[in-house]
């Protein structure tokens, strides 16, 4: 059980550099962090970035190569991550004028980060 508990916790503690990677890439192309980590009960949104009116709900994944990070975001974690946006953008209304996307970023060793833009729909 102990065992399981750390391997957790090293996971979370790789995610979380993943995503301040993903966000310093994101601020290098302009993007603005509006939101970090955000989490409710139905899913949890890894970034939210906002460039003029297009504001993008992140994913980021950290994996040994790009293509076996893009590999890993399936159909029901796009459905969490889709619950979690509602729930976002109905606590800020505000944001209901802007453009609403899907973008991924992906991570992998001695590979710049990639920024798929409007990943689903």
């Amino acid at each position: 059980m102990a065992f399981n508990k750390e391997r957790r916790r090293l996971a979370y503690g790789r995610g979380r550099r993943a995503e301040l990677i993903a966000a310093w890439w994101l601020r290098l192309k302009g993007y603005r962090i509006l939101a970090h980590g955000f989490r409710v009960p139905v899913g949890e949104i890894d970034l939210v970035a906002r460039r003029g009116r297009t504001v993008a709900l992140v994913e980021v994944k950290a994996r040994a190569d790009l293509a076996t990070a893009q590999a890993a975001i399936g159909a029901r974690q796009r459905r969490r991550i889709e619950r979690a946006a509602a729930s976002f953008l109905q606590r800020y209304p505000a944001l209901a004028r802007c453009d609403i996307r899907f973008d991924v970023v992906l991570l992998a060793p001695g590979r710049r980060p990639r920024h798929l833009t409007d990943a689903w729909r």
